[in-house]
């Protein structure tokens, strides 16, 4: 399987596509697709990259791995289908949005591809996962790839705001150079967390628009 990846992106990640663990990385999920049901649809494995060229990067939020239900996960983390019930964590995400920008209405559709084509790359450590079965690629080399886009966009880009959610996403963003970045770290947004009181209240939203703003670059329409 060779990965169609947006253009922008083959450019910055192209020594890494050509490496043997990459070439491995491409045939084990070849297999896992053939042999298990598996999600997201092959064709929406790169949609995360598809929606936001690295040239309109403007915000990273990392994720663990796709969802696991039947037409739940289109390639984009936290994310699911329009007519999919809205996930808890996702709700969760709604609600601080809401509360921190006072919004009147909570979105009614989990699909964040409006976010994407903003310039927000929705990006899981593993781009796959097989039906019913949380983190069951995570012994796959996906987190070997990500943490490599991180990397490049942390030594290519500046001014650009990475939102780490809960003590897996904060780990994989551990080598983010945060002189030339913006980092917003809060708890998870999964209901055990928000719960115990490490999400509400961390107005990343109004942080991200004002950051923007101060840059001189376009806020995201929520």
């Amino acid at each position: 399987m060779h990965p169609q990846i947006h253009p922008s992106w083959q450019t910055i990640l192209s020594d890494e596509i050509q490496k043997p663990y990459f070439k491995d990385l491409m045939q084990a999920v070849d297999d896992e697709y053939q042999n298990h049901s598996c999600f997201p649809p092959k064709e929406l494995l790169f949609a995360a990259f598809d929606y936001c060229s690295f040239d309109d990067l403007k915000v990273v939020i990392i994720g663990q791995d796709p969802y696991h239900g039947d037409r739940e996960a289109n390639g984009l983390c936290f994310s699911v289908n329009d007519g999919v019930k809205i996930p808890p964590s996702l709700r969760n995400i709604f609600r601080e949005l809401n509360d921190d920008l006072g919004t009147v209405f909570l979105p009614t559709s989990g699909n964040l591809e409006h976010w994407a084509k903003q310039g927000i790359l929705l990006l899981n450590a593993s781009l796959s996962v097989r039906k019913d079965n949380p983190n069951s690629h995570k012994h796959l080399k996906w987190i070997v790839f990500t943490d490599a886009v991180i990397k490049k966009i942390s030594e290519q880009k500046e001014n650009i705001i990475f939102l780490l959610w809960g003590s897996f996403a904060k780990n994989k963003g551990s080598q983010i150079d945060r002189t030339l970045h913006l980092v917003l770290e809060s708890g998870h947004p999964s209901p055990m967390s928000a719960n115990q009181g490490k999400w509400f209240g961390n107005q990343h939203f109004s942080k991200i628009n004002a950051y923007l703003k101060s840059k001189g670059k376009t806020e995201i329409k929520w």
